[in-house]
Parts: structure tokens; C-alpha cells; sequence
């Protein structure tokens, strides 16, 4: 596998940020969604469709005659289509094998974007907050307990 030549301080960046991904991803589901109003079924079938949308506009590549830079460019957004669809499951599922599938799906998803990139010598994207997360400057907005095993679901609507 190419991402086995990349530097051990790459890796050790890409690891981290892995890490972070997963202990953020761990207290999704309390996020808040992103669309308005509606049931949660509503906020999830329009949250699943505009993540397939999105997935489906980005893995239409020009070819560049780079298979392997156009494979990773259309592999990418597909990768991230299935990050996007796995949020919404912990925004809005209740079954805790789904979610636990959904926050797997995150962590091994977020790995293989990254192991493509640095495959192709491309640099990995910023650190960036989770969705479930406050930017810099902006009020926090409450989270789960990073440990699924103390997660309450009595605390939240769902």
C-alpha cells in the first residue's frame, strides 16, 4: 500500500487528525442538523440526499490522463459521500449497532481520503471542527461524552 512510503511525520499527522475524527465523531449525535423544521426523517432524507448529490457532482471527473490521480479525484467525494450519509445516521439513528457501523464507516473513510492523498503526494486538508463542534469565536454547542459507553440517551430528543 503507497501510504506505507509516506514520512513518519505524515503519518503521524494524519493519524492524529484520525483520532481527533473519531472522538469528535463519537459525539455526533446530539449535533444539531443542518436542515430546518420537519421530522427527523424529513432532516435525514433531505440531509442523504444532498450528500448523494454532492458525491455524485464531484465524482464526475474530467479525465486528466492520470489514472491514478483521476481515480483518487472521483474515489475522494465518493469516500466523502459516505462520511456525509454517516453523520446523518448519528444525528438522527437510534439503533446503536447502525450507529457504532456509522461511526466506523467515519474513521475508515477519513483514513482512506487520506492515504489516497498522501499516495499522490498531495497535502492533507486543515484541521477543521466537526460539525458537531463550535469554530473558533463561536459559542460551543453541547456534546455527548466522547465515551459511547457513557453516552445518555435519556438526555437527548431524538
Amino acid at each position: 500500500m503507497a501510504i506505507l512510503h509516506a514520512s513518519p511525520r505524515r503519518l503521524a499527522r494524519a493519524g492524529a487528525g484520525l483520532m481527533l475524527a473519531l472522538a469528535l465523531c463519537a459525539s455526533a449525535g446530539t449535533a444539531t442538523a443542518t436542515a430546518t423544521g420537519g421530522s427527523d426523517e424529513e432532516k435525514f432524507m433531505a440531509e442523504n440526499d444532498a450528500a448523494m448529490t454532492k458525491m455524485m457532482d464531484g465524482m464526475a471527473v474530467k479525465p486528466s490522463g492520470d489514472i491514478d490521480a483521476d481515480f483518487a479525484a472521483m474515489m475522494i467525494p465518493h469516500h466523502q459521500g459516505a462520511i456525509d450519509m454517516a453523520m446523518s445516521e448519528l444525528r438522527y439513528g437510534h439503533n446503536e449497532q447502525l450507529r457504532r457501523i456509522a461511526q466506523e464507516i467515519i474513521v475508515d473513510q477519513l483514513q482512506e481520503i487520506a492515504a489516497m492523498r498522501l499516495a499522490l503526494g498531495q497535502p492533507l486538508p486543515p484541521s477543521e471542527p466537526a460539525p458537531t463542534q463550535a469554530g473558533p469565536g463561536q459559542p460551543a454547542t453541547p456534546t455527548a461524552p466522547a465515551d459511547p459507553a457513557t453516552h445518555n440517551h435519556a438526555m437527548h430528543a431524538h
